[in-house]
């Protein structure tokens, strides 16, 4: 049986929907037992804990072959990441007390950087404080996601246009889809290993702000334009996409890393897991979700 985090979205839901494929059972954590009823349906254990409560996220742990965790997204941190810090903090406490046999966790592209990673910076965070665990750890670095472009499908639609941060706009980014990640999580929770292990994983093949825009104008039977947004617009462009005042500049900092080469893949002593979900079919279930939605 499998613990797992984060169930209720897309990368924990995606592990889970291979874990059951493959006929294994799984203990889903969640905070409100009333979003995973439809795991419950399938045969899951729900186990109610909140990822700040130590005693109750290493009840969840204990008995489970191994745990899938990860930290919730948090796009516009405090000045040092206190949030993600505290939670942590009753990662390791948690860990430390259950001590199950071995541990998956989403990371991120750029994860052993030290420096210069922006909203990265919980994923280095999360490598620093849970790694040196007596227990084996898998960290899954995976690439920029390919449904965080579900942002361009309304201005595609009603301006033709994408305004993409990453450039130049035919430069080409590693790019991965959530169920990709998630199968790479649960072939490798179902692995024995010992020792920590850095998972690089990346989609089919790599993609620019150009090739997004070509995959919504093929969803979308019309003609988009990737626009790029200059620098020194970004702050009021994220304030404009809702983001808080005085809070954009982890996420620059991280755009300003993918951009300058300084967030990549190929980092030497890593594994690298290659995805097959391509970003055509992404971008058009991410249009048929808006189509259903409006």
């Amino acid at each position: 049986m499998y613990a797992i985090m984060g169930i209720t979205g897309k990368v924990g839901g995606a592990i889970a929907e291979n874990l059951l494929a493959q006929g294994e059972k799984i203990r889903a954590i969640v905070r409100n037992p009333e979003k995973a009823a439809r795991w419950r349906d399938r045969g899951a254990e729900i186990v109610v804990a909140d990822g700040d409560d130590p005693n109750a996220l290493a009840s969840a742990f204990e008995g489970a072959d191994g745990v899938f965790l990860m930290v919730p997204p948090n796009f516009a941190p405090a000045s040092d990441f206190p949030e993600i810090r505290k939670t942590l903090a009753s990662y390791r406490a948690a860990l430390a007390k259950a001590l199950p046999k071995k541990a998956v966790y989403l990371s991120s592209i750029g994860g052993e950087q030290a420096s210069g990673l922006g909203l990265i910076t919980g994923s280095h965070l999360l490598e620093q404080t849970l790694g040196d665990l007596p227990i084996a750890h898998a960290f899954l670095r995976a690439g920029w996601f390919m449904e965080n472009h579900a942002w361009d499908v309304t201005t595609a639609q009603s301006e033709g246009k994408i305004f993409s941060n990453l450039y130049p706009l035919d430069r080409k980014f590693s790019l991965v889809a959530t169920a990709d990640i998630g199968k790479a999580g649960a072939d490798v929770l179902r692995q024995e290993w010992t020792g920590t292990r850095y998972i690089e994983v990346a989609g089919p093949e790599q993609y620019s702000p150009n090739d997004i825009a070509r995959a919504l104008s093929g969803a979308l039977g019309r003609s988009i334009e990737a626009v790029a947004v200059p620098r020194e617009k970004w702050t009021e462009f994220f304030i404009g996409q809702g983001m808080p005042e005085g809070r954009t500049e982890p996420r620059a900092e991280m755009v300003d890393g993918f951009n300058s080469g300084w967030i990549h893949f190929g980092v030497p002593g890593t594994e690298h897991i290659t995805g097959a979900t391509s970003l055509t079919s992404v971008i058009a279930k991410l249009v048929a979700n808006e189509s259903d939605e409006a």
